[in-house]
């Protein structure tokens, strides 16, 4: 299949790759052109704009850092929608609010093309390694013509409902990450200061009810003090601003969302906000005068 790719990132590149792998015929642009030469070497057909890009595919992929981004793709000059064509598929991958998701949908929609929100969670890591969990909201049928691209991507692919249902649900997992990271940093931080060891710590706690998926991730890279980014502070720190903005139009209480907004914006204050997220305990640290290792 003729599959194009715009936003080759830390998600987006690798993403890129494995459908390379499988064989699709992958176009791909790029703000900037360093990765979008690297992805030719390897097979990929570059493009100069987004337009060119849906110009050249059947099905186009988009994986975004934030909401001007994905505006700009999409509406802005030479972008997506100057050059979708009836039938086309345009999914969107990033981690966007179901407002932006369904604004898409419907210029699409008017262009007699398909849109499907599909954000996805696996991290850098599940991205090389083609195991995301792919979240996706749209049409059942346009979700089964997209099914063999996701699959050369991810393994956990669903249909979660309607347009924007996709990004509800990565918004409530983007909750439930940054409530956990900030449990686990307090947690870690007050048993190392009372003398426990923190291996010891990880090793327990990962066999009890406190385990978690952020505490087996992130805690191994507090012992190594290995904080380079593969889900940055500030980025899930953006996260947190679409789901401010999504539970304060629906008045649902976030209190735990609300404190922990509070927390990485301290640590992004800090100086910290490209580290990982893991290194969101360097400003706890700093604070009880210990150090997690």
């Amino acid at each position: 299949m003729n599959v194009g790719f715009v936003g080759l990132g830390r998600m987006g590149r690798p993403m890129t790759l494995n459908l390379l792998k499988a064989g699709h015929v992958v176009t791909v642009h790029n703000r900037s052109r360093a990765v979008v030469d690297e992805l030719a070497k390897a097979g990929a057909r570059p493009a100069t704009s987004p337009a060119e890009v849906a110009r050249d595919s059947e099905i186009v992929l988009t994986c975004l850092t934030n909401t001007p981004s994905i505006e700009d793709v999409y509406f802005g000059a030479n972008g997506l929608m100057e050059a979708v064509r009836p039938g086309q598929i345009l999914v969107d991958h990033s981690t966007a609010s179901p407002t932006t998701s369904k604004q898409c949908a419907d210029a699409a929609r008017a262009r007699g093309a398909d849109f499907l929100d599909a954000p996805v969670s696996g991290g850098p890591a599940g991205a090389q390694a083609a195991t995301l969990t792919i979240m996706v909201g749209g049409e059942s049928a346009t979700f089964e013509r997209a099914l063999p691209v996701f699959q050369s991507m991810g393994k956990n692919i669903r249909l979660v409902g309607p347009t924007g249902a996709g990004s509800t649900i990565k918004l409530a997992n983007q909750l439930l990450v940054a409530i956990n990271v900030a449990g686990v940093v307090e947690a870690m931080v007050m048993g190392t200061k009372a003398g426990a060891d923190p291996h010891v710590m990880l090793d327990i706690l990962g066999t009890s009810f406190g385990g978690s998926a952020m505490l087996t991730r992130c805690v191994p890279m507090m012992l190594d003090r290995n904080f380079v980014a593969g889900t940055s502070i500030n980025l899930l720190l953006k996260d947190l601003g679409l789901i401010d903005e999504l539970s304060g139009g629906l008045k649902v209480r976030t209190l735990m969302g609300s404190t922990a907004t509070q927390i990485f914006r301290e640590s992004s204050a800090l100086g910290l906000g490209d580290d990982d997220m893991a290194g969101l305990v360097r400003a706890l640290e700093r604070l009880a005068n210990v150090e997690v290792r």
